[in-house]
């Protein structure tokens, strides 16, 4: 400490300016750099005899993208559109063909055993389905618990309290009769509140929470979604918030990036994207938000995305190209992501002089 000090009445403007940078990099939770995933598409015996080639999935294709400490950032796309996949390589449930992840300025793909039980215990997901996602054989309280006793807290009653704590923060209340049902004697509001519960009670820095309230009822959706946010004010949590509905990620995201077919077409501030949508792609996710009254819609014309399947080369052009009603010659080659103003991206030729 007293070198550093030293250091700084030496040379304070040179100082200042790298605690500035250490600043902003620090502020970077999560940092992911281009990262793929490719999958082999099995042949049958009959296609391999016929000589036939195998395919591959490029599930995602060079994905790249950072979240602020304390911020919510949605990935937002249809289904398929790999969006859970790379939910997965995030959290090292699979590992990636390529690029880089860091996570509190840590390289997550070269830790070692220990240190991938630190980076679990601070990166925690919250999955889709409440039914399936929580074992039918355990009570409650077991199912919270077993975090705890994986990462270390063996003492019972000190395990009983913490899951207790955390079950009053998700408001599953009466604690005492809830913490010894099992899921099957809870509603689908009430098992994702348990779900909720199992990534909180370990305290951890990232939450990775995919479709986590698709499979509900709009009335659950918004408590849900209420609970989620003031547990981040509380916590100081980071999420990463996967879906398809734009209509909940306009109240619970600060920014987002559009996912289409393994690549991001358009990312930025969240209502820089949903007020003035630019990629045809994410104009037409906007449009299919269900609207009761059509005069109030953000935007005047409606995309009509084309269903006709034109021949293209997928793989060098613009992904979006056979279902674009804006598709010229051109977009048979990849576009590059372009900042259209401060913070907002687009990967598409209609921007690009």
């Amino acid at each position: 400490m007293m070198e550093v000090m030293s250091m700084a009445m030496l040379d304070a403007g040179s100082t200042q300016s790298t605690n500035n940078n250490k600043d902003k990099d620090n502020n970077l939770l999560l940092e992911v750099d281009r990262i793929r995933k490719w999958f082999r598409i099995k042949r049958s015996i009959l296609e391999i005899l016929q000589g036939r080639q195998e395919g591959i999935v490029k599930a995602v294709d060079g994905v790249s993208f950072s979240i602020k400490q304390g911020s919510t950032f949605v990935l937002a796309g249809e289904s398929g559109s790999g969006k859970s996949t790379i939910a997965r390589l995030i959290l090292r449930a699979i590992e990636p063909d390529g690029g880089s992840i860091r996570f509190a300025g840590r390289d997550v793909l070269s830790l070692d055993k220990r240190g991938l039980m630190w980076f679990r215990r601070n990166a925690q997901m919250i999955h889709q389905d409440p039914y399936s996602s929580l074992n039918p054989r355990m009570r409650i309280i077991s199912i919270v618990g077993e975090p705890l006793e994986v990462h270390g807290i063996k003492d019972r009653k000190e395990r009983d309290e913490m899951v207790f704590k955390a079950l009053q923060e998700v408001r599953l209340e009466p604690v005492e009769e809830i913490a010894y049902r099992y899921p099957h004697m809870l509603s689908g509001g009430q098992r994702q509140r348990v779900a909720i519960a199992r990534a909180l009670v370990l305290k951890p820095m990232l939450i990775v929470a995919d479709e986590p309230v698709s499979m509900l009822d709009l009335s659950v959706r918004a408590e849900i979604l209420e609970l989620m946010q003031n547990l981040k004010v509380k916590h100081n949590i980071t999420y990463m918030y996967i879906t398809h509905d734009l209509s909940t990620a306009r109240y619970f995201g600060d920014s987002i990036a559009i996912l289409y077919k393994g690549r991001i077409v358009e990312n930025g501030d969240i209502d820089d994207i949903l007020n003035e949508p630019l990629h045809p792609y994410t104009q037409a996710l906007i449009d299919a938000i269900p609207e009761p009254d059509p005069s109030s819609r953000l935007r005047d014309k409606v995309i009509r995305i084309r269903s006709s399947i034109d021949a293209y080369d997928e793989e060098k052009g613009c992904r979006f190209y056979a279902r674009c009603p804006y598709a010229m010659d051109k977009c048979k080659d990849e576009p590059t992501m372009l900042e259209v103003k401060k913070g907002h991206h687009v990967s598409c030729f209609l921007y690009q002089k």
